[in-house]
């Protein structure tokens, strides 16, 4: 079994962040970034010691299989995943990133997590037990950990730098932070993706219990920033999945099926 990639080695490109599975790169053109999908685990935004051997080309695989399925809602920022498509200086790493990078357009990411749910679990679930709330909103009384919420719900967090928390807070909350035009738009959008992807999964025998987006702003030839999707997409780092079967509310060890986080 080949080893897993902890960290990305490409000297004669410009390292901008490494953050917790994913490293990124400049690259020869201005408004182009190269997203690497390294084997990291991240478990509670800790990163562990050991990795998973391919499983930045699995995320890679995942996120490229929704960006093309789902852009009719939201462009994205993937351009390419073939390496020959790629600048001439990143071709020679192909060893190292086959499989498991991404050539996309560099964007102005907004600076919130736009988290949909579909079911009450995790730390939406943890907050509801002591104020029976979900990111300040005011859930019914009596509902019980993995139940599904009467309608999918939009509840943002903030991003936080590396080694920090993510910080989950209200729909008024993020729409003071990016303007409320704009969170109007990414909430919207963010709902339509779920509810779409969701009812995929299920045909699949997967419930996808909630997920979040990231987006960007680029520029646009016809003067307005355009909004696209970045980062990962609908990835097991990124979703919590259950499998169809066996699906019962109240059953606190349904988790992710592919979430340390759930085994820890």
């Amino acid at each position: 079994m080949a080893s897993a990639l902890l960290t990305t080695n490409l000297p004669d490109l410009t390292l901008i962040s490494r953050g917790k599975v994913r490293d990124i790169y400049a690259t020869s053109s201005e408004d182009r970034l190269l997203f690497v999908a390294t084997d990291r685990i991240s478990v509670y935004d800790v990163i562990l010691k050991n990795g998973i051997p391919g499983k930045g080309k699995l995320l890679t695989g995942i996120s490229l299989f929704w960006f093309r399925k789902l852009r009719h809602i939201v462009p994205n920022h993937l351009i390419t995943v073939d390496i020959d498509e790629m600048p001439e200086e990143v071709k020679q790493y192909r060893d190292q990133l086959e499989g498991r990078t991404m050539l996309v357009k560099k964007a102005k990411v907004i600076p919130i997590e736009v988290i949909v749910r579909g079911y009450l679990t995790g730390s939406a679930w943890g907050e509801y037990k002591k104020f029976g709330t979900m990111h300040g909103i005011r859930l019914r009384e009596g509902m019980v950990e993995s139940e599904k919420l009467d309608e999918p719900v939009v509840t943002p967090s903030t991003k936080a730098e590396q080694g920090a928390h993510d910080e989950n807070i209200s729909p008024q909350k993020a729409a003071q932070l990016i303007g409320e035009e704009l969170y109007t738009r990414v909430a919207g959008i963010a709902l339509d993706l779920y509810m779409t992807a969701a009812a995929h999964a299920l045909l699949c025998g997967l419930i996808l219990a909630d997920t979040k987006f990231e987006f960007g702003l680029v520029p646009s030839s016809n003067g307005p920033e355009e909004l696209i999707l970045v980062d990962e997409m609908l990835t097991p780092d990124s979703s919590r999945y259950w499998p169809l079967a066996g699906y019962s509310q109240g059953n606190h060890s349904q988790v992710s099926t592919s979430s340390m986080c759930g085994i820890i």
